[in-house]
């Protein structure tokens, strides 16, 4: 799918996306969008001006952790990791995001 094509993530789902992709390892910046859109079957897009920022907030409220470390082509990254705190946030933005989209899924409902 052409980059133009990719469909924006919604407001608020880029934090609940990064907080999910990190349950499975600590990982840098570029893996976390990659692996979003690949799960997302390259429908959505994750564009560096937004990931940053994102990553730099969850920081900040301790939702995430982060080292440098040497990545598998050699160069330095900075790897992010889910805290305790981070976990337990992605618990409630999910519950969030559930009742949303059951509350659009009931308007969208067709007779």
């Amino acid at each position: 799918m052409a980059r133009d094509e990719k469909e924006e993530l919604l407001k608020g789902t880029l934090d609940m996306l990064i907080l999910q992709t990190l349950t499975l390892q600590p990982m840098h910046g570029y893996a976390i969008a990659q692996h979003i859109e690949r799960l997302s079957r390259d429908v959505l897009a994750v564009e560096q001006g937004s990931l940053k920022p994102a990553l730099e907030r969850l920081q900040k409220k301790a939702w995430l952790t982060t080292k440098w470390e040497s990545s598998p082509t050699g160069r330095r990254a900075r790897y992010y990791t889910l805290t305790p705190s981070g976990r337990r946030q992605l618990g409630a933005e999910i519950n969030s995001f559930d009742r949303v989209l059951a509350a659009i899924q009931r308007v969208l409902q067709r007779a």
